[in-house]
């Protein structure tokens, strides 16, 4: 949900890592549809009050799901104090948790503090450069995507200071309980059977690089094809390697989509694209390291947690 006042206090707490990671497979890429596709949106969506407007938690998608994978290694990349945003410029990833929480910080500032200011760009990688580049005083964005941004550029750093924790689902169309209980069934299969913590420690902690999720052989794909809207810019979650998308959310995806006989088709599009994509059945599910909010249950449905997360903020050092 939105950040009232009260709950930014939260940014004083020491930061921990909630996530998991998941492995390199690749998925086919396409800019079309067809009649027996079932359009999905995957692109690390966290469930937030923002996106509670075009969809819907499933009861199994609560912030105290068992089920859902995380990590509690303490963030060795973080710089180890605290961060005022207040007064200050902040990037954010147009239509993101962290964009949500910035809006908050210059909306409703605390008593006595100067609001902040919001610079809003397409991707993560162009708000780091922004703030490179001295055009902004820091980011605020997704833990996982931090570390990858901080271990690439010496001059940043992670600041101590984490907002709330975050649940990571899957944008189906409302009303469309047929795709979503499918895919929540296999979800429960794939964390029972330890696949998605396989996929969520390639990426994540010590164990990154040691499993590559593949596809069963005898796989049958008699179900048509599912469609899969995200942002390919947010790392680990997923990310462009050549000519593919790779990531945390695709080789979850492809694990899904082999548990339900289909064959998974990536949609690449901007973040804040998502989700109407999933509405007007371009895509059928939205995938993309996507927070469940109370805004976006207005508009979509969301399925069980696969993750959590939590935003931090990035500086120069």
């Amino acid at each position: 949900m939105k950040m009232k006042k009260s709950s930014l206090m939260v940014i004083a707490a020491l930061m921990s890592v909630t996530m998991l990671a998941g492995c390199n497979n690749t998925a086919n890429t396409s800019t079309s549809s067809t009649a027996s596709k079932a359009t999905s949106s995957a692109a690390t969506s966290t469930v937030t009050s923002e996106n509670a407007s075009t969809a819907t938690t499933s009861a199994a998608s609560s912030t105290t799901d068992a089920s859902a994978v995380e990590s509690t290694a303490s963030d060795t990349s973080a710089a180890g104090e605290e961060y005022d945003p207040a007064g200050k410029t902040i990037a954010v990833q147009t239509g993101t948790t962290g964009d949500t929480y910035a809006t908050d910080l210059e909306k409703n500032p605390e008593e006595g503090k100067e609001p902040a200011k919001i610079e809003r760009y397409s991707k993560g990688a162009d708000a780091i450069n922004a703030l490179k580049q001295g055009k902004v005083d820091c980011v605020i964005i997704d833990n996982e995507p931090a570390k990858v941004f901080v271990s690439k550029n010496d001059d940043l750093q992670i600041m101590s200071n984490p907002f709330a924790d975050e649940d990571y689902a899957m944008a189906v169309k409302k009303g469309n309980t047929e795709l979503l209980d499918k895919i929540n069934g296999a979800l429960k299969e794939l964390k029972e059977d330890g696949t998605i913590e396989k996929i969520l420690n390639n990426y994540i902690g010590d164990d990154t690089g040691n499993f590559k999720y593949e596809s069963p052989a005898d796989v049958k794909r008699d179900n048509g094809t599912l469609t899969m809207a995200t942002n390919a810019h947010f790392p680990p979650y997923e990310n462009v390697e050549g000519n593919k998308i790779v990531g945390i959310d695709p080789d979850i995806m492809q694990a899904v989509c082999d548990k339900l006989g289909m064959e998974l088709v990536i949609e690449d599009m901007e973040f804040d694209s998502i989700i109407p994509a999933v509405q007007s059945g371009k895509a059928d599910v939205g995938v993309a390291g996507m927070t469940v909010n109370e805004d976006r249950l207005k508009n979509v449905d969301f399925t069980d947690s696969y993750a959590k997360g939590l935003q931090v903020i990035i500086t120069k050092k």
